[in-house]
């Protein structure tokens, strides 16, 4: 059973959020500013809290980056209330982490109901590349590498796919007021998706953390940063770079991560007002021109799984041209598009860049 919600999570009358046992799985977004409370705290002065399933460690500590679930406490729970902010790329680790939670539920004989708090996706509804085409990382859903959707509404595509019968309600990201009060990146989701411009960065950015290139991961503008002690920065490197984009070369010494307290050498990425960056695209592009300039650029462990692209590895491969890849993206965004308008829950839909 599926419902989407128009009034806010304190107003829904449900039995199983007044007098059930309730878990919460959330982050820090889950702060409302009309009511100066943190989501949980309705459960709590309701006195049916159970249980919190939260990142790790203190908020945005470094490479804090997934949400325990103890799988025991699940059977004892009538409902789990999430709010997290998902960020626009199918690889964000919370959202994985919803989706493991998801896959628990369907396999218990007496799952307790799923409610969703919505939020804005901060990345809008532009899509970028393809449905997984290939071996794809665990709990990863058939959407796009930047999807264009909500929270919920991938919640909801994902509910679908794997054929799940616990009830499923998404509580709509413009029921209340707080979430039109901050824009959605204002509270960080994590610890290195800090500000306004890396959810844009993220969804091609996301594949430098399976190379040998740091994406900035340890300064203070991951994906805005990428580089590494071998890159060399002449001014006569001719580098790609998109309309719209500029690329200053830069040294930066990470404080955690990959590279930690060694210098890098590399470029950041500035985008020029107005502009809408395809990251994905851009990233092959990079990745492709470091594959043939530096022999000591290495794709790692769980690249291709994470691409989940075999045309589009070639490419970075330098077996395929990019007028070819370029297509096969434009056709792939396409398909995604069109399925994805199927689990639309609001009046815009996803879109691709022209």
């Amino acid at each position: 059973m599926f419902s989407f919600r128009t009034t806010p999570l304190e107003d829904q009358l449900d039995k199983a959020l007044h007098e059930g046992r309730v878990g919460c799985f959330c982050t820090q977004n889950c702060w409302n500013t009309e009511r100066g409370r943190y989501m949980y705290d309705i459960f709590s002065a309701r006195g049916n809290l159970q249980v919190i399933f939260s990142p790790r460690d203190t908020e945005l500590t470094p490479l804090t980056n997934h949400i325990d679930i103890i799988e025991s406490e699940l059977p004892l729970l009538n409902a789990v209330v999430v709010e997290i902010q998902d960020v626009g790329s199918r690889y964000f680790n919370y959202t994985k982490d919803l989706f493991r939670l998801m896959e628990m539920l369907k396999a218990m004989p007496e799952p307790p109901s799923l409610y969703i708090v919505d939020h804005i996706n901060p990345a809008g509804r532009v899509v970028e590349g393809c449905m997984p085409l290939a071996q794809v990382e665990p709990f990863v859903p058939k959407v796009a590498h930047r999807h264009g959707l909500t929270l919920g509404e991938l919640a909801y595509l994902y509910y679908t796919e794997i054929g799940a019968k616990y009830p499923l309600h998404v509580i709509s990201a413009l029921a209340t007021d707080y979430n039109k009060q901050l824009m959605p990146w204002t509270i960080a989701p994590c610890s290195d998706i800090p500000g306004l411009f890396t959810c844009d960065m993220y969804s091609g950015g996301g594949l430098w953390n399976n190379t040998n290139i740091s994406a900035g991961i340890g300064t203070a503008r991951p994906y805005e940063y990428i580089g590494a002690p071998f890159i060399k920065t002449a001014a006569n490197e001719p580098v790609p770079v998109p309309a719209g984009v500029m690329m200053r070369p830069c040294s930066f010494t990470p404080s955690t991560g990959r590279y930690e307290g060694s210098r890098c050498f590399g470029y950041q990425i500035m985008l020029q007002p107005g502009t809408e960056y395809h990251s994905l695209m851009h990233t092959l592009q990079l990745m492709r021109y470091f594959k043939s300039r530096y022999p000591e650029f290495e794709l790692g462990e769980g690249f291709s799984a994470k691409l989940s692209d075999p045309l589009l590895e070639d490419f970075v491969l330098g077996k395929v041209d990019w007028d070819e890849a370029r297509e096969h993206i434009k056709v792939e965004e396409q398909k995604w598009i069109r399925k994805a308008k199927k689990f639309t829950l609001y009046e815009d839909a996803p879109y691709r860049m022209k």
